[in-house]
């Protein structure tokens, strides 16, 4: 079981904090394996919008090994900019003493501040909120500060721009422990679709053709993806939707930019792609898994 630590730090912003903690919250209730704790470094951690926080645990308390995370959400500005943030010297040996561990260091905002602190962005890849790109990098020349992307990891740190980032950065972690169907059921409960930074290097099928609200759309895309061994025509999934062929055809194209068999199609192609890392099954089983009459079928798909 992996732990996902939340530190609260004083003046702390909400979103930041509550975004990607209920990204994981959703993720355990889907059978993610992980513990979510809290700790802070200060006595009465209050957010920037005055909300206050329940008795929470000294990060000194908190017992984590390789393989956990720590997320450090971002805070108001004058606080990061502040004597009183700098004097966490314990704080941020801490954070430094958790990387050396394998722990892997996360931030959302200005957050990164705190690991530039801990000595973890020397030349490490990060990012932070647009309008402190440029004072993160003159406080910590080491850095190798990127604008425009959403988040990055380097150097077992991730690092994300702000408020909803957090979202896409938690995510985005999430994909990597558990894969990109199971973050594509996540984002589905939270009504979320994961918004891909500049460095991945790959695209989702799961997760690309869903940044659109239509609830019958998505169902078709759902049940396209649980069910690709059915032969699943224009016709029965227009019926399952309450919608004729046509007018099922026509939206789908309007809402996702791809038209049903092109989605389909590479729904079966992302699938046995997966399964062919498996030496156990056969041709003809993923063939069959995916709704291919043929093996022949599959290779021409494959081939494209």
């Amino acid at each position: 079981m992996i732990t996902l630590a939340f530190i609260i730090p004083p003046n702390v912003e909400l979103l930041d904090l509550a975004g990607p903690v209920q990204v994981f919250t959703e993720a355990k209730s889907y059978g993610l394996d992980a513990e979510i704790k809290f700790y802070t470094y200060s006595d009465e951690p209050t957010s920037t919008s005055g909300l206050g926080f329940d008795k929470t645990r000294d990060y000194k308390h908190a017992q984590l090994k390789e393989g956990d995370y720590v997320f450090i959400p971002g805070m108001n500005w004058e606080y990061v900019n502040s004597i009183s943030f700098r004097a966490e010297r314990l704080f941020f040996k801490w954070l430094r003493e958790c990387s050396e561990k394998g722990i892997t260091v996360c931030s959302i905002c200005n957050g990164a501040f705190a690991l530039g602190e801990a000595g973890l962005l020397k030349n490490t890849e990060c990012t932070t909120h647009w309008k402190r790109v440029k004072a993160l990098q003159q406080q910590f020349p080491d850095a190798k500060v990127v604008a425009d992307i959403l988040y990055i990891k380097s150097n077992n740190v991730y690092t994300s721009a702000g408020i909803s980032a957090g979202i896409d950065l938690a995510l985005g972690i999430l994909e990597n422990i558990k894969g990109p169907l199971f973050t594509h059921k996540v984002a589905r409960e939270l009504v979320v679709y994961h918004r891909r930074s500049g460095r991945h290097k790959q695209q989702s099928i799961y997760l690309d053709y869903r940044n659109h609200i239509n609830p019958q759309i998505h169902q078709v895309q759902d049940y396209l993806i649980d069910n690709l061994s059915k032969e699943n025509t224009i016709e029965d999934l227009a019926a399952m939707v309450g919608m004729s062929a046509r007018n099922l055809s026509r939206v789908f194209k309007e809402t996702t930019g791809s038209t049903v068999l092109e989605y389909h199609t590479q729904l079966r192609k992302e699938f046995a792609n997966t399964m062919l890392n498996n030496p156990e099954y056969t041709i003809e089983y993923i063939a069959s898994k995916c709704g291919f009459k043929t093996e022949r079928q599959l290779h021409r798909i494959l081939k494209k």
